[in-house]
């Protein structure tokens, strides 16, 4: 089972496929300074198998090495993320 994680910036999706079948995406609007994911997905059959949060780490690590924008978690997931992952939360755009 081959598993990639993908960002398509020309589509605002940070995504998960495995065996070329897309598993979990993040998807985000940016603005200003700010990078806001708004929408988490997560195929209903393989819910429960961490795919999501494999998603947003890769997009929260990417976010951070890669860009100065800071985060906005509107959607409830990545808010949760954070929540779980404090030590992040210098990233955050309240």
């Amino acid at each position: 089972m081959a598993s990639e994680l993908l960002h398509d910036a020309e589509r605002h999706r940070y995504s998960l496929r495995v065996d070329g079948a897309l598993v979990s995406a993040a998807d985000y609007v940016l603005r200003d300074n700010t990078i806001s994911f708004n929408h988490t997905f997560t195929d209903p059959k393989l819910r429960g198998k961490g795919y999501a949060n494999e998603v947003v780490t890769y997009a929260v690590d990417d976010v951070e090495k890669n860009t100065s924008y800071r985060v906005v978690p509107m959607c409830w997931y990545v808010g949760q993320w954070f929540d779980e992952h404090p030590e992040r939360a210098a990233l955050l755009d309240r």
